[in-house]
Parts: structure tokens; C-alpha cells; sequence
């Protein structure tokens, strides 16, 4: 039988240093045994449920006992809840009594299929929110937040607050997406795992591999942007950003998206940008092949993620990781991530992208500084053993009656 190796704490050390692995350690041995359920709606395609693959399987590696559920939905189910999606980050929804039947015994019938006897559930983002409902509450629940929640719909925020205000604690990938709430709230920003596929170090031959099998061009700098097909991934204002850079420098432009499970949206974005191809602009899904977005990440000249609304964008640090100098919208987690001009550039419209890249692709000497800087920011800040740190900090931080002490 063949033994993996899974990612151990004392891995990070070169990282993080043996102090801050030894603290990490020391707070883990008070949860030993703790059982931890985590909920959320897709096994792959996007942050969340990368970031749940990696925290679990390292908590389950200190000793806390944690698992990770994925909750089962209709066509139309996700469908609204997409839609839920897109509310909560600013835009107009119709949330119909039918909508909202449907959502709510979607999530019942889950609830008849998932017995809980845990010390914690933290159920993440909007789709199995009413599951607090259906149980009887002899633990801290905790609702995990990854959503810019700067502007949300108020009537859909109204009803989601029915369940949300049932919580024990919420916890916000950024203080400007606090909005009122009965329960207290945390701030934990997202993290990468730097050992994983999609962040670890790849030979030139891996990556010339990855990149020939998509017969992906490398004759010309490549200016990449990796995320969900999503409108809020704003992939048309990224096309026309390479188009007015493409005046004054050579270069290709590599769409990377893939569909999530519970993004019905996906597959109509990608098509309706396919019309946007041609030499010079790939539009291409992977389904999710890791090694292929790690070998673009690390091969790009430059690395957009150009978000109209960003909870955080994982994306951002993994490029950052591989000494890529990257371009983000200047919204939401995006900005905690970059320093405009120090580590990456911030930019609010198609025109000040485009004046990146035309001056990042001109001056080699400027993205290797940048490069060198964002790969130092990850490492202080956006390795996942700060984050799951934090959320020992913050069980820690309930009474035995599930208060949260500030």
C-alpha cells in the first residue's frame, strides 16, 4: 500500500520558524480530541474548499478530530443560491417565495443526512446557513463568511440574517464586510498551502509539460488570470485591459477558469468570452488541474485577478508565493494582500490595468523587485498555519455557555 505524505506542521518550519511552530503546537494540545464539523457546498472549484482540504487534513494532524461535509443540492438550488451569492455582493436578486422553499428544504433533507455530536460546527458561506436550524444546539456554531459583504442586498440580507443571527460567532475575511448582527464577529483572512499542487515548487520541465499538453504558447511574455468564470471576476474587463496594453507591447493573455458545483453561472461566462479568442488570448478551462495553474502562475510575466468584488482571492497569494508580480483590483481582501507599488499594483479600472502591464512587461528589473517582495508578504502573513492558529485562538476564546470573550 502506498504511504502519502500529508503536510505536518513541522514542515512549515523553514517557513515560520521553530517559535512559531512550537506555540502553534502547544496551543493544539489543549483541543486534543476536540470534533470539529465543517459544512460548505462544493468539493473543489474555488478558495473555500481548498482551503477546507488543507486546514482539515492539518487539524486532524495536531490531534483535533475534523471532518468536512459537502452538502447535496438540486440543479435549482444552486442555481438560487448563486444567485444569494451574487446578492450579498451588491447585486439585485428576486428571492420569490417558491426561491426560498426551495432553499430551505433543500437544506433540511441535508440535515436529515448528517448527524452531529461535535464541539464546534462552522458552516461556510450562505448555501447551508439554515442547517443551525434543524439541530439541537449543544455546541458553539460558528458561520464562516468568505463573501464581500461591503454592500449587500438588504432584502436578501434580511432573510439570511433569520439564520444567521442564530449563530454563536461569525467570522469576516475583512473588517469593512461587517454589517449588524447579533452575533460577534472575528476577522480571519484566508491562506494558502504552500505544499499543495497548486503552490509547491515545480521543475521547468513539469511546467513545460503542463503548458505544451494545453499548447500553451511561451514565445511571448504571458500576462495570466486565474479564477472561477464569474462577472465579479470582471474576465471581459481583463480581455480589454490586454487589448489597450496590447498597443504598446507583445504579449499573450491566458484566461484560466474553471466551474465550480455550485456555480451554475460558470459555463455561460466561458462561452460567451470564447468569442474574445484569438492568437494572442487564450480563454481556456482546466477543469481543475493544479499543476496546470501552478505552471502558469509561476511562468507568467504577469498575473492579474482584476475583481469588481473580492472576499480575499486565494489567487492573489499563490501568485505572490511564486515571486509573481500581480495586479489586483482595488476591493475587498485584494487590498490586504498587495501594497500598491510596494508588492503588486492595485488598479480600479481597465485603463490603469492596462498601464500596469505595459509597464511591468517593459521593465524586468521592477517585477523581480515585486516578486521578491509578494513572496516575503505570503510567508509573514498568508501560510496556513496563521490561519489555523487563529482559529484555535478563536475556539479558545468561547465560555462554556458558547459565549465568545473578547
Amino acid at each position: 500500500m502506498t504511504q502519502y505524505h500529508v503536510t505536518q506542521l513541522e514542515d512549515y518550519e523553514p517557513l515560520i520558524g521553530r517559535e512559531n511552530v512550537e506555540r502553534i503546537r502547544e496551543k493544539a494540545r489543549r483541543f486534543k480530541g476536540l470534533r470539529v464539523a465543517n459544512f460548505n457546498s462544493t468539493y473543489y472549484g474555488g478558495g473555500v474548499a481548498e482551503m477546507l482540504s488543507s486546514l482539515t487534513l492539518l487539524w486532524n494532524s495536531l490531534g483535533l478530530r475534523t471532518e468536512w461535509r459537502v452538502i447535496q443540492g438540486t440543479p435549482d438550488f444552486f442555481s438560487i443560491t448563486k444567485k444569494m451569492h451574487n446578492a450579498l455582493q451588491g447585486a439585485e436578486i428576486d428571492l420569490s417565495s417558491i426561491k426560498q422553499e426551495i432553499f430551505e428544504r433543500v437544506i433540511y433533507e441535508n440535515s436529515l443526512r448528517n448527524f452531529l455530536e461535535h464541539d464546534f460546527v462552522i458552516v461556510h458561506d450562505p448555501q447551508p446557513l439554515p442547517l443551525i436550524e434543524h439541530y439541537e444546539k449543544k455546541c458553539p456554531w460558528i458561520w464562516r463568511c468568505h463573501l464581500d459583504l461591503s454592500r449587500p442586498d438588504a432584502g436578501t440580507w434580511k432573510y439570511l440574517r433569520l439564520w444567521i443571527d442564530t449563530y454563536d460567532a461569525v467570522i469576516l475575511s475583512c473588517k469593512e464586510f461587517v454589517q449588524e448582527m447579533k452575533p460577534p464577529h472575528r476577522v480571519i483572512m484566508p491562506a494558502i498551502n504552500p505544499f499543495n499542487i497548486k503552490n509547491r515548487e515545480l521543475s521547468d520541465k513539469e511546467i513545460d509539460e503542463r503548458l505544451a499538453h494545453y499548447e500553451i504558447p511561451t514565445d511571448l511574455p504571458l500576462v495570466v488570470q486565474i479564477s472561477r468564470f464569474d462577472p465579479w471576476k470582471d474576465p471581459k474587463g481583463v480581455v480589454e485591459a490586454f487589448k489597450l496594453a496590447s498597443e504598446e507591447v507583445d504579449a499573450r493573455l491566458v484566461l484560466l477558469g474553471n466551474f465550480a458545483t455550485d456555480d451554475p453561472e460558470g459555463e455561460e461566462i466561458f462561452n460567451s468570452l470564447c468569442a474574445c479568442r484569438d492568437d494572442r488570448i487564450l480563454i481556456l478551462t482546466s477543469g481543475d488541474d493544479t499543476a496546470l495553474v501552478n505552471a502558469l502562475q509561476t511562468r507568467a510575466a504577469v498575473v492579474l485577478q482584476k475583481s469588481l468584488r473580492e472576499g480575499f482571492g486565494l489567487t492573489v497569494a499563490e501568485a505572490m508565493w511564486k515571486s509573481r508580480a500581480v495586479i489586483g483590483g482595488n476591493v475587498g481582501g485584494i487590498r490586504y494582500q498587495i501594497e500598491d507599488g510596494v508588492d503588486g499594483f492595485l488598479v480600479s479600472s481597465n485603463e490603469q490595468a492596462a498601464e500596469r502591464i505595459v509597464r511591468l512587461l517593459k521593465d524586468e528589473k521592477l517585477r523581480e523587485e515585486i516578486g521578491r517582495k509578494a513572496r516575503e508578504t505570503v510567508r509573514k502573513k498568508f501560510l496556513l498555519t496563521r490561519y489555523a492558529e487563529e482559529y484555535l485562538d478563536l475556539f479558545d476564546a468561547f465560555d462554556k455557555n458558547f459565549n465568545l470573550r473578547e
